[in-house]
């Protein structure tokens, strides 16, 4: 009875190196699937940036149709939610506003917008997941000018 036993245990478990080969393959494919998966909230940051960008961008079009002007600079985004008080006063605007009000981008950052702008008739854009000018990858500005 005792031999018979020993043997069963010897059944039941798995050596060492069969531990450490299973952790090994786990260990390589955690290394393949890891870093595709990493960069996945970040890729849908920077689409939802986008489709931002061109909601917000046929907003101050839609402003400029029915007043005839670009909400200036100073006027901002803020003049697509509420009426503005400064610089030129829009002859038509809507009881509601073009947009209930103004997102931040996915980072968390203030969209910009610059009438006249640089790239476009205005810029608008992101300042990216480093919320400063320039960079690259994630950190790239997103604009009305660079959306494909």
């Amino acid at each position: 009875m005792n031999l018979q036993q020993t043997g069963d245990r010897k059944k039941a478990g798995f050596t060492l190196i069969e531990l450490m080969v299973v952790i090994v393959i786990l260990g390589i494919l955690a290394g393949l699937i890891v870093p595709r998966l990493t960069d996945k909230p970040d890729k849908a940051r920077v689409v939802k940036t986008k489709m931002q960008i061109e909601n917000l961008a046929m907003a101050v079009k839609q402003f400029k149709l029915n007043n005839g002007f670009f909400p200036s600079t100073e006027q901002g985004l803020k003049a697509l939610a509420e009426k503005p008080g400064v610089g030129q006063t829009p002859r038509n605007y809507p009881e509601n506003g073009y947009i209930s009000q103004i997102p931040d981008d996915p980072w968390g950052n203030e969209y910009v917008y610059i009438y006249p702008g640089e790239h476009e008739e205005f810029d608008l854009f992101s300042l990216g997941a480093d919320g400063e000018q320039g960079g690259d990858g994630f950190n790239a500005d997103i604009g009305n000018w660079n959306l494909n």
